[in-house]
């Protein structure tokens, strides 16, 4: 049961929120369409119904108290989700909306080209996709499901396994071509481009070579897999990538591989999703596509 002494009016927070973003009620009275002398009565309301002073009031100016920095963090969060939720049931009252966050690369090279299907399948059902590189919690974001790299250790979440990543090293032709690469120790002295999530990338694939790595290790860090492709097909340096990003570079001709294709990596690709979310719809729809891709594209 909700209680209402701690369920403020909508009008109340948005005036609170509004006069947090822009600093001043003149901006907060600007953003909302409403005059000072309401938004000031609002806050004054929202400040008697929570029993705490949220701002300190000197000569016409607002400071927000310690009190008021957290209540916005958590209030903003809050009608963030709730704006989300009305524009999803609006744009698709009749099948439900996922939202997805996903890994740049893998959003752009596989998942992306492969959404019509999925979406011609289920056409009630819309994504919405925003990247992310490292975890958050669940109860803090607004996400339905998250794709990410790692281990099945999320915690609070239940777990699909997508795919073992398997690495593949190449470089663009015409630096092969100047620097032939015939085992492992040629590598001595070339660029090796380096994510500094994959910290142990470069290891794992000398270690599938049956060599060890040299130490340290040097190179190139990137911050996304694209921005190494690129790099790579520049010339930049010798490139480790995840093999179904290779395989796209090595047949289109912009990067050939280095010595053995595919060397097994130290983890893995997952969907995971909070425990309380396992019934969604659309989740579960995208859930049972995308491991029926996997399959039919030789990855699951």
């Amino acid at each position: 049961m909700r209680q209402r002494r701690f369920l403020p009016n909508l009008s109340l927070l948005l005036a609170f929120d509004a006069v947090m973003r822009t600093g001043s009620v003149t901006g907060a009275a600007q953003d909302l369409g409403l005059t000072q002398s309401t938004v000031s009565r609002l806050l004054q309301s929202l400040e008697a119904q929570l029993g705490q002073e949220l701002f300190i009031r000197h000569k016409k100016r607002l400071t927000p108290t310690e009190a008021a920095e957290r209540y916005f963090r958590d209030i903003s969060a809050a009608l963030d989700l709730i704006q989300r939720a009305s524009m999803s049931l609006i744009a698709n009252p009749d099948g439900g909306s996922l939202d997805l966050a996903v890994l740049p690369t893998f959003a752009t090279r596989w998942l992306a080209p492969r959404l019509p299907d999925f979406l011609s399948a289920h056409p009630g059902v819309s994504i919405n996709l925003t990247t992310r590189f490292r975890r958050f919690s669940f109860d803090e974001e607004p996400f339905d499901a998250m794709i990410f790299y790692g281990q099945d250790d999320w915690p609070g979440a239940e777990h699909l396994k997508l795919f073992d990543e398997r690495l593949t090293a190449c470089a663009a032709p015409d630096l092969l071509a100047r620097n032939p690469v015939t085992a492992p120790a040629d590598l001595a002295g070339m660029v090796l481009l380096q994510l500094p999530t994959r910290p142990d990338a470069w290891q794992a694939w000398f270690r599938g070579q049956g060599a060890e790595p040299p130490a340290p290790l040097e190179g190139m860090m990137m911050d996304q897999f694209s921005m190494m492709i690129q790099a790579a097909i520049s010339g930049l340096g010798i490139a480790l990538l995840p093999d179904y990003l290779a395989r796209v570079e090595i047949a289109e001709g912009r990067l050939a591989p280095v010595l053995r294709q595919g060397v097994p990596g130290s983890s893995a690709y997952w969907l995971a999703w909070p425990a309380r979310k396992a019934g969604l719809k659309p989740l579960a729809a995208f859930r049972d596509w995308i491991a029926a891709r996997m399959a039919r594209d030789g990855m699951g």
